[in-house]
């Protein structure tokens, strides 16, 4: 099987089913290798040796009663398998027809019956969930599917998780070892590949082959969804102190943030700062801060809102007076000069070694703010394709359904209010319900009458029981 495996993997590098440069995956992941395997159609015997070689994978054959190829790629192969075996094939739409029998699942079969998958890639899994659902609306019994090549980023997990058993010809890192030992890639590619494929993993996905909806889940099963470690580590802190609470912390002096800090920071998951309206920041500030963010479990959040190009974003987080990398568990960022401001900062902490997070500025809270349309849009998709890094968006309303992905809304008071520079405040259960995993609290804890910890208890308070309202609505049954 080996040597036939060997064959195959050269087979489809030299029709360039097997490519390597800069493409996407379909669900948005960059990635320097790309399988094209639609190309063998046109090559119709290594098809069938493709065939072939795909059914090897299944168990026992004589309990397969249906097969069902995931559109269009395995289309052709599932047909040739079905021809060769004498097993009925079935085919799912991408849509169902709007006329005749409007059938989403084409083919004779009974309920009851077990249908296995064909599918030629795996990266998230999705296709393949998408087909699962729909087949299982017919009551077909679908445990397995089978699979060319698994890219090894999850997908199978994902599946896996779902009930499925997953068996693959390929998985990439041993195709490009047989590319390798046949002198068609070089070492130096293969390492690229090989370190992409440990950093970058595909989002977790539903039965109905879509990312769960965030806000029908809590934070505890979120943590376990997400791609970037302090995301997990955000929601996890979050649902053991029981507060999405973000406290901004806008004062101009030291020791007055200190003292915020020491009083609220046993019931905030966030302390945000605007560190250069700071009057007397030094180093000795920092330290204590971080030290209090240690004992009362919170996370920093600099909120600089970087927004330029690369070079001089990588040098504003890394250096200067603040030094903001060094200390900032989390970053704002507004996407205005692209989706390669990601990328700088993801290389401007390859030598941090805690982890960072950043925000993706989707929506502002200020009468007649610009970031809106095809902007919010673009940081919408910038923030999903790269939450290895993107920990959430800053937005207004529910903008995504990855539960990865959290959101942070400011502008938070008891009572919908304006301050009369534009600055719109909502209450904490509108928020909450506007999608807020995380809500920003200012000036109604650090200008409260009653003192800083009244304040914070109370909106504490207020929105974790608009979360937890907002979870039972959805689990109600």
């Amino acid at each position: 099987m080996e040597v036939l495996l060997k064959e195959l993997a050269v087979e489809l590098y030299e029709i360039q089913a097997v490519k390597f440069g800069e493409f996407k995956t379909k669900i948005g992941l960059k990635t320097p290798i790309y399988f094209d395997l639609r190309i063998i159609i046109s090559h119709p015997k290594l098809m069938a040796k493709l065939a072939r070689a795909l059914w090897t994978l299944v168990d026992d054959p004589t309990k397969v009663s249906r097969i069902c190829g995931v559109p269009y790629t395995a289309l052709p192969l599932t047909t040739l398998i079905s021809a060769e075996e004498n097993i009925p094939m079935l085919m799912k739409r991408k849509e169902a027809k709007s006329y005749g029998t409007k059938k989403l699942i084409e083919g004779a079969f009974s309920p009851g019956e077990t249908c296995v998958i064909i599918e030629d890639i795996i990266t998230s899994g999705s296709s393949i969930l998408e087909t699962v659902d729909a087949l299982k609306k017919e009551n077909l019994s679908v445990t397995e599917t089978y699979v060319v090549i698994d890219r090894e980023q999850g997908g199978r997990k994902n599946l896996e998780n779902h009930g499925l058993k997953v068996k693959s010809l390929f998985v990439t890192t041993q195709l490009m070892k047989y590319l390798l030992e046949a002198g068609k890639i070089t070492p130096e590619m293969f390492k690229i590949v090989d370190d992409y494929l440990a950093t970058n993993r595909a989002p977790s996905v539903s039965v109905r082959g879509v990312p769960d909806d965030r806000l029908e889940l809590p934070y505890s099963k979120r943590a376990k969804l997400t791609m970037n470690p302090l995301a997990s580590k955000l929601l996890e802190l979050m649902e053991s102190k029981q507060t999405n609470l973000c406290l901004a912390a806008d004062l101009k002096e030291a020791d007055a943030i200190l003292e915020l800090a020491n009083v609220t920071g046993p019931h905030i998951a966030v302390l945000k700062t605007h560190v250069d309206i700071i009057e007397d920041f030094n180093e000795s500030f920092i330290l204590r801060l971080k030290k209090l963010a240690k004992q009362h479990r919170f996370l920093l959040m600099e909120d600089r809102k970087f927004g330029d190009i690369g070079n001089t974003v990588s040098l504003q987080y890394r250096h200067g007076l603040y030094k903001i990398a060094e200390w900032a568990d989390l970053i704002t960022v507004h996407p205005v000069s692209g989706a390669s401001v990601i990328d700088t900062l993801k290389k401007s902490v390859e030598n941090i070694s805690e982890p960072r997070g950043i925000f993706l500025v989707a929506e502002m809270s200020c009468e007649g703010a610009l970031t809106t349309g095809d902007y919010t849009k673009s940081a919408v998709s910038m923030a999903e394709k790269a939450s290895d890094l993107v920990v959430g968006l800053v937005s207004q309303s529910n903008l995504s359904a990855q539960p990865g992905l959290l959101q942070l809304t400011p502008g938070v008071k008891l009572s919908k209010s304006g301050d009369g520079l534009g600055q719109q405040y909502n209450d904490p259960r509108s928020v909450i319900n506007a999608g807020a995993d995380l809500a920003v609290v200012g000036r109604g804890i650090t200008q409260a009458p009653d003192g800083y910890l009244k304040a914070t208890l109370e909106y504490k308070r207020e929105l974790w029981n608009a979360y937890e309202e907002r979870i039972n609505a959805f689990n109600i049954t």
